[in-house]
């Protein structure tokens, strides 16, 4: 006779994560990227654009405009939580600062909401561990924490979830409205007024955010399984008739909320994209969820029984469900990796659930693996920031400078203090978990989660001036000011895309106009692309070209700077 769950787990393989640990390895997380950093090329420079015509009053806050264009995508909700944040901030802190504040919150609430939502799918009734016939196995509550730490360690260690999570823009909203419907759904029959809230944020911040199909998709998927899985959950009819009504209008509202926005559009690609594309996106879920989806992928070996089984288990359906939706965002929409990443909350929970039925082979594998791995990586970072600023070895110091011709290394005290703490703290974590055999099921994800803090945290403080000088454009408007000499007046442009703009108005300060045959500016800026000028403009003639300045780390993106001839004009 089969188990009625693969899941044997012990009173002592549930045994807490230490919440101080917890605490402390999800602000290391969070915090660099955050702190420091100037916006990158190319989405984040583009959403902090719109937040500063929002904030000076210089666009409306319906229809945002950063020189005279549109944002690509129609969420508004990630440029107005940046605006309203440079408007309340205090004098003394920059805007760029200021805009990076909510967002980091919402990166916090991801990570909260993802725990609490694992948390009470484990409590579900077929989410349970065998019951020993002399008493021992785990107890419910304790179980689920230990899930639920262990679902938060799959999050944090997923390689795509780094950058992304720690940029302005509406894909972070995505992501933080999505881990909070899934609370929200998850946590329904625990905490109905905590849920009608999350669902009510969720489905509104999904909406503005620019994704009001997923939204509409999610909520129905979860509405179908409220029914279809009643049976795993203590519910009443009369409760789950209340949620699936709550369920049904928070999507009719959504959905009216983008038809009265104009939020709706369909940027569905075609099967010849997705086949002429099939190895990228390959390649992309083979790293971006690295690594939860082999969990999740075991996770639904182990539990293929609960997964078809006319009951319907939500602990797995619901991830599930989900996952797979994002999945087939990421299939049929462009850009592919940030369709992903509102499903890796999802992919966190099923690999969660592999924990309990994980072979010890199997964890000492992930364990040698991830050791070698990140502290690999690590000492490729020291090494290399020891070669920058002793010229010793010399051969990384001459690869730094072939790749970024013209960087001047940085020192920072305080960036070294904070590299050198964590990476004695991944030292001693590393003897902590080779001392002895220990028994709690999170231990497998431990390594993973706290490898990949300790990358993104020395790539954020010992890398953060050479990877500023690589992924901004402060070095090339920088390069462009100087061109142009003191009180150059307004400026024409010509072909610059979103992010050029948003760079030259923050970097440069500099008065940009749309090109225009009767204005009077005595400059033109263009993109490279716009060459020759007599191809784009009607009076050609009456510019002179001056430079070309160009990203010092891509020579195939730069600018072209024209005087023109008749400056009394």
């Amino acid at each position: 006779m089969h188990p009625p769950t693969p899941a044997i787990v012990t009173q002592n393989a549930v045994s807490p994560l230490p919440r101080w640990a917890l605490t402390l390895l999800c602000i290391a997380y969070v915090v660099p990227g955050f702190v420091g950093r100037d916006p990158w090329k190319s989405a984040d420079i583009t959403a902090f654009g719109y937040m500063l015509e929002l904030a000076r009053g210089h666009t409306p806050w319906l229809s945002p405009l950063l020189g005279g264009m549109p944002p690509e995508t129609e969420g508004l909700l990630a440029y107005w939580l940046g605006a309203w944040a440079i408007r309340i901030a205090p004098p003394w802190m920059s805007a760029e600062f200021a805009v990076r504040v909510p967002f980091a919150a919402l990166l916090l609430m991801t990570l909260a909401a993802t725990w609490y939502g694992v948390h009470y799918l484990a409590r579900s009734p077929g989410a349970q561990p065998v019951a020993f016939a002399f008493g021992g196995e785990a107890s419910p509550t304790d179980y689920a924490r230990a899930i639920a730490d262990g679902a938060l360690l799959a999050l944090i260690a997923c390689l795509g979830l780094a950058q992304l999570s720690h940029e302005v823009t509406g894909h972070l909203v995505q992501l933080s409205c999505t881990a909070l419907l899934f609370f929200a759904v998850a946590a329904m029959p625990y905490r109905p007024v905590a849920c009608t809230v999350a669902l009510v944020l969720g489905m509104a911040g999904l909406t503005l955010a620019g994704a009001p199909a997923l939204a509409a998709l999610l909520s129905t998927g979860s509405l179908v399984l409220l029914f279809h899985a009643s049976g795993s959950c203590s519910a009443t009819d009369r409760r789950r008739s209340w949620w699936g009504a709550a369920l049904a209008a928070s999507t009719l509202a959504a959905a009216l909320m983008a038809w009265s926005l104009d939020l709706w559009r369909w940027r569905i690609v075609g099967l010849d994209s997705v086949l002429r594309d099939w190895q990228s996106l390959a390649r992309l879920l083979l790293w971006f969820g690295w690594p939860a989806w082999p969990l999740a992928l075991w996770t639904m070996w182990r539990w293929r029984r609960q997964i078809f089984s006319r009951q319907g288990h939500r602990h797995l359906l619901l991830p599930l469900c989900f996952l797979g939706l994002s999945i087939a965002a990421t299939l049929g929409t462009r850009p592919a990796d940030r369709a992903l990443l509102p499903g890796l909350p999802a992919m966190a929970a099923l690999a969660a659930f592999a924990l309990p039925t994980l072979r010890r082979s199997v964890a000492a594998l992930i364990d040698w693996f991830t050791l070698l791995f990140f502290s690999t990586s690590a000492l490729a970072i020291w090494v290399i920031w020891i070669a920058l600023q002793t010229g010793f070895p010399a051969k990384p110091a001459a690869n730094v400078a072939k790749l970024a011709p013209g960087f001047v290394p940085q020192f920072s005290a305080l960036a070294l203090l904070v590299a050198l703490a964590a990476s004695l703290g991944w030292c001693g974590l590393v003897w902590w978990r080779a001392a002895r055999d220990r028994a709690p099921i999170w231990k497998s994800l431990v390594l993973p989660a706290s490898g990949a803090t300790l990358g993104w945290l020395l790539l954020m403080t010992l890398w953060l001036p050479l990877l500023n000088y690589a992924r901004s454009y402060g070095p090339q408007v920088r390069s462009v000011v100087a061109a142009l000499g003191p009180a150059p007046g307004c400026i024409q442009t010509l072909r610059l895309n979103r992010a050029q703009v948003a760079a030259l108005q923050y970097h440069g300060r500099l008065s940009l106009q749309r090109t225009d045959p009767q204005g009077a500016c005595q400059w033109l800026l263009a993109d490279g692309t716009a060459w020759p000028l007599s191809a784009y403009m009607p009076d050609a003639a009456q510019w002179e070209f001056q430079a070309s300045i160009s990203r010092p780390t891509d020579k195939n993106d730069y600018l072209l700077l024209f005087r023109r001839t008749n400056p009394e004009r």
